[in-house]
Formats: C-alpha cells, structure tokens, sequence
C-alpha cells in the first residue's frame, strides 16, 4: 500500500479547528488499513507571523513541496490587521500559490437537496444545482506589476493595480476547464470583460483558439463577467463549467457559493501543471478564519471534509474513498444535523466536533 505524504497547514481562526474533524478521518481510514498516511504539519498565516515574524516558513514551503497534498485550512484576522503588507497572512496563502505554481483553482458549488431551502435563492432556482468554477490562480491583478500606491506631485495619492496575462497562462487553465468538461455535462462557459480590459479580450482569443483546435467536441459560451454575476442569481443552473481569471474568479464563486447555503459547505482544490505523473496540490475550504466564531465549537467543518474528499480523488488515487467522503455529507445532511450557518430559523444546531464525529459515523457506514 502506498504511503501518501500530507501536510496539514490549519493557519489561524477556525481553520485549526475543522482541520482537528479532518485528523479524525484521516485517523480512522489509516487503522482500517484502507490507506496509509505520513502527516507532517506547519504554521502558516497569523499563526506562523507570532511564532516567527514571517507568514510561511523556508521549513514550511520546503515541506509543501515535498508533499503529495496539502491540507489548507484557513489565514486572518482583525489581530494581524497592522503587520507589515508582505508579511499580513495572506501573504503566505499567496505564497503557497505561487511558489508551487497553483495555477487551478477548483470550486465546485453544489446544492445539496437537504440544504436548498438555506439557499439564499428559491428552491426551485437552485434545487439540483452543480456548478464547477475554475479560476485561474496564479495569474492578473492579485500576482502583477507594478502593485504600488505612489505620491502625486499635488499630494494626492495613485493606487495601481496591474491585470497581467499572457497566451500560456490562458490556455492551460482553458484546457483544464474543457478536459473537466468532457467528465461532466460538456458545456464551459468563458467569463472575461473583452469589452473594457485589453486582457479580457486577450482571454476569450485564445480561449476561441484552444477549443476551436483542441476540444471542439465540448460546448462554449463565452459571457462578460458582470452578466455571469448577474445569471448566477437569475438562473444559476444554466452553468456547469465556468472558467476565468484570477479577480472575476474570487468574486464569481463567493457569490455561487451563497447560492448553496453557506461558505461553510464548499471545498476547493488548487492545482499545478502535471509533471512526471504528480501535480503540486492544496485544498482549502472556501470559507476564512471566521474570527468571530473562533474558539467558540461553532464552525462547519464540511468544506474542511470535502476538500479531504477533492484531495482523495485529485491527489491520492483513492476515488472510491472520496465518493464515500460525498455520501457521508449527504447522509448527514438528509437526518437533519445543522450547524449553525445551515440552520433554519430556531433549527436545533450542532457544533463543529459533533459534525466531524456524525460525519465520521456516516462514513464508516459507508464504508461498512
């Protein structure tokens, strides 16, 4: 049985605690012998910053990089809101990012039926709901330059910001939408603002040009950005793969992720180009720190757990373990078991430990 090498990087708020529902499974799958794991775990964000002035760690990125996935769990807070900019907690986020060049971005939004009345959309708007957004990660106006606020000659100050992409960048996160595509309903829908930005444009050529000579078999829609936004509300279910930028891609799938209920449902995975038969990969709930629920047992720990699952499937080879991961959080879901950011008005809600262990339950069912 091969030996899977994961590094935990719980980071700051309620990262450190759904991460400790994530040990619990990894835990109980390693003594039913079903997989084998060799943990390692660091400091990253605010937490890494008290213990060594620096975001991340040269230790810490050294062993990023030797691991077969990363387990992120979430940076920030109010506490660190005055360090220096290249050394607040998401800085080290980034670098992770960056460094390990995760260019693609995986964020499914998925409306579980149990939960579409938490919906902030109707039920019938969302009810069946599967949506895949892949943003690219590594690239635009979070990562290019100059990124400066400068001195005008009449006092005032000028912020720049500076949206860079180039035809390479473009291309593979297009390819890794059209080949996701081809597993799913095989329709990508392209969102980009060719109408204001030079690299929107930019953006849907080569998009046009990668699927008219490699993936024509697959549907594309290209939409400008704010459209998407807006028939996101309207009729969100019109969309299986979106695919687009690194800014667009932020906002776009926090807005997809209300139509499912809570941030605290959506997992994501982070992925670098493949090479010799293994990629760089971090997965990541979508939700922060939540530094006002933290220390308190309140979190929800599923997007934790289900960005277990993507790791499982994307990572590990172990896809039958991470469709178990999937109907376990349905099956908890469907007896009724809420945390408090999925719960109804005056719904009988449970903690964070009490999920990871229902979870956990419905999982060695699963399992038998």
């Amino acid at each position: 049985m091969a030996t899977h090498k994961l590094l935990l990087l719980p980071g700051d708020g309620i990262g450190v605690e759904v991460m400790e529902e994530v040990k619990k499974i990894i835990a109980w799958l390693e003594s039913k012998g079903v997989a084998s794991f060799a943990i390692e775990e660091d400091l990253v964000g605010g937490a890494a910053f008290d213990d060594h002035g620096e975001s991340i760690s040269e230790g810490a990125m050294k062993k990023a990089h030797q691991a077969d996935a990363i387990m992120f769990g979430a940076v920030g807070g109010p506490k660190w809101d005055k360090v220096p900019y290249d050394k607040r907690p998401e800085a080290g986020l980034l670098r992770l990012r960056k460094d390990l060049d995760l260019f693609a971005n995986l964020r499914p939004a998925l409306c579980y039926p149990a939960l579409a009345d938490s919906s902030s959309l109707k039920r019938e708007i969302v009810e069946g709901l599967d949506i895949l957004i892949v943003r690219e990660l590594t690239g635009g106006v979070y990562f290019g330059e100059p990124k400066i606020i400068e001195e005008l000659p009449d006092g005032q100050q000028r912020a720049i910001d500076t949206q860079v992409y180039t035809t390479n960048e473009i291309a593979r996160i297009a390819r890794v939408a059209f080949e996701l595509a081809r597993l799913r309903k095989n329709i990508v829908h392209s969102a980009e603002k060719n109408n204001v930005m030079k690299s929107g444009v930019l953006w849907k050529q080569v998009v046009t040009k990668v699927h008219a000579e490699e993936y024509s078999d697959v549907g594309l829609e290209h939409i400008l950005a704010d459209n998407c936004a807006m028939q996101l509300v309207r009729n969100p279910k019109q969309f299986d793969v979106l695919v687009t930028d690194n800014l667009f891609g932020d906002i776009l799938s926090d807005a997809a992720s209300m139509l499912t209920g809570s941030l605290g449902m959506l997992p994501s995975a982070s992925l670098g180009a493949e090479k010799n038969g293994k990629r760089a990969a971090m997965y990541e709930p979508v939700h922060g720190s939540a530094p006002d629920i933290a220390g308190k047992g309140l979190a929800n720990p599923i997007a934790e757990i289900a960005s277990f699952g993507m790791a499982l499937r994307y990572s590990l080879g172990l896809g039958d373990i991470a469709d178990a991961v999937d109907r376990a959080i349905s099956r908890v879901l469907d007896q009724g078991l809420r945390t408090r950011d999925i719960a109804a008005l005056g719904e009988k809600t449970i903690g964070t430990s009490e999920m990871g262990n229902a979870v956990l339950a419905a999982l060695q069912k699963e399992m038998g």
